[in-house]
């Protein structure tokens, strides 16, 4: 594994020691990159069940100015740490060991918005969509953040739910990409739609 691109490109990445941990292939990494990015001018990125940090270090290679890294394991606390020393983008994350609900409320708290989110959840979880709701509901997201969801490929998301639309999906052997784009305006705008439609005025 290593950086794809960017200002920290070429370098190499540890791996979370044993087999818990299944980190996203260069390969994988660089076609979710090229389908958000493959660059950015700031912001920042939320790496939930961060693995070996893969995602965010990225993200921060090409231009995201802060990352968040949460992971309940501690081997992957460690490998994140000395990945963010490897890369010199130590400055740039914040690391944290927590499970994904708690760390959405602290994150909540502090006043967080994202720009973008990566969801590399065990492959035996699908519930990313409650935690992108979540995540609406405690005011976490920018308007038009994109949140990148790795998941088994025998599963699939819908392409929409409340306030959140499915602008890609991706298939890469057993593993599948689905991108979605957050507007917290849509749902309303649809309700407003509805009410013409059926009464001619809005009310």
């Amino acid at each position: 594994m290593r950086v794809v691109s960017g200002s920290a490109k070429g370098r190499p990445l540890k791996s979370v020691p044993g087999t818990g941990t299944r980190p996203t292939t260069d390969k994988v990494k660089e076609a979710i990159f090229s389908m958000i990015g493959p660059y950015f001018e700031g912001g920042i990125v939320l790496d939930l069940f961060a693995g070996t940090g893969g995602l965010g270090i990225e993200a921060l290679s090409r231009g995201m100015e802060h990352a968040i890294f949460i992971d309940l394991e501690p081997k992957s606390i460690e490998t994140i740490r000395a990945n963010l020393k490897a890369t010199r983008l130590e400055s740039q994350g914040e690391v944290f060991r927590n499970d994904a609900e708690k760390a959405l409320k602290l994150l909540a708290k502090r006043g967080i918005l994202a720009d973008v989110v990566f969801l590399d959840p065990p492959y035996r979880l699908t519930n990313a969509d409650e935690l992108l709701q979540q995540m609406h509901e405690k005011s976490l997201l920018q308007e038009d953040a994109t949140i990148v969801i790795e998941h088994d490929s025998k599963y699939e998301y819908p392409d929409e739910f409340s306030f959140f639309t499915c602008i890609r999906k991706a298939l890469y052997g057993e593993s599948a990409i689905t991108i979605y784009e957050y507007q917290s305006d849509k749902m309303v705008t649809e309700m407003v739609t509805v009410e013409e439609d059926h009464h001619g005025t809005i009310h």
